[in-house]
C-alpha cells in the first residue's frame, strides 16, 4: 500500500511540474503580446493575415483558434511603432509566419534572434535592418516605403532532405530558422557527431535518471511534510 502511495506522489509532482511549465510557457506568450500597448489593426499586413487564416488578435499578435488537433499558437506578431531599440527575446513567438518589426529605431538584430523561426516566411524590418540570415537566407528581398522586406525564407539544407555536407556523417540536416540549420542522427545512429551504430540505450541513461528523479521528490516531500507537522 506504501509503495501504492509513492508511486501515486510521484506522479502527482510529475503533473505539477508539467502545468507549472506549460503555464509558465503560456505566460512568456503573453508578455510577447503585450511588448507595446494597443492591437493588431485590420489593415495593417498582420491584420490581413490574421483575417485571412480566420485567427484571433489579442494585443500585438494573432492566435490560430483553438481545436483539438491543432492547439493554439501565435502565427502573426505586430511590433510595429513600439519605439524598439533592440530586438532580443522573441522564442515565445517562433511559430509565427509573419513578423513586422517597422517603424522602431532598431540598432541592430542580433543573428541568433530567430534561431528556431522556422515558420517565418515574412518580416517587414527598418530600411537599414539587414535580414536575419542576410539576403541569401531569403527568397526575396527589397526596399520598399522606408522598410525592408524579407520574403520567403530559404531551406539551408539541401533540397532531397537526405545527409548533407553541413552535417556530420550519419546525420541529417533540417532547416532551424533564417540562415541555421540543426542536425539530427539519422536512423540506427547515436552519440557523439553521430558515431555510434544501433539503438540509443534509453533505459540504461534515462532508468537510473528517472528512479533518482523519484527518490529526491519523495525525500523532499518527507521533509516538506515532517516540517508542517512541526508547525
Amino acid at each position: 500500500m506504501k509503495a501504492g502511495c509513492s508511486q501515486l506522489k510521484s506522479v502527482v509532482l510529475v503533473l505539477i511540474f508539467n502545468l507549472c511549465f506549460y503555464a509558465s510557457y503560456q505566460v512568456s506568450e503573453l508578455q510577447v503580446c503585450e511588448l507595446c500597448g494597443g492591437t493588431i489593426l485590420n489593415d495593417t499586413t498582420v491584420g490581413k493575415l490574421c483575417s485571412s487564416s480566420a485567427g484571433r488578435v489579442d494585443g500585438r499578435c494573432c492566435w490560430t483558434n483553438d481545436n483539438t488537433s491543432d492547439p493554439k499558437h501565435i502565427i502573426g506578431l505586430d511590433l510595429s511603432n513600439c519605439s524598439l531599440t533592440h530586438v532580443e527575446d522573441l522564442q515565445a513567438a517562433s511559430t509565427a509566419l509573419m513578423i513586422d518589426l517597422s517603424l522602431n529605431p532598431i540598432v541592430n538584430i542580433s543573428d541568433s534572434a530567430f534561431q528556431g523561426f522556422t515558420e517565418l516566411n515574412y518580416m517587414i524590418l527598418p530600411q537599414d535592418i539587414v535580414c536575419p540570415g542576410g539576403n541569401t537566407s531569403w527568397q526575396k528581398v527589397e526596399v520598399k516605403e522606408g522598410n525592408r522586406l524579407c520574403e520567403g525564407q530559404k531551406d539551408t539544407c539541401n533540397q532531397t532532405g537526405q545527409l548533407s555536407i553541413n552535417c556530420p556523417e550519419n546525420s541529417l540536416c533540417a532547416p532551424y530558422g533564417p540562415g541555421f540549420f540543426e542536425c539530427s542522427c539519422a536512423d540506427n545512429y547515436h552519440g557523439y557527431k553521430c558515431l555510434r551504430e544501433g539503438e540509443f540505450p534509453a533505459l540504461q541513461v534515462f532508468g537510473p535518471l528517472g528512479a533518482s528523479t523519484v527518490v529526491i521528490s519523495i525525500l523532499l516531500w518527507v521533509t516538506q511534510r515532517r516540517k508542517a507537522k512541526s508547525l
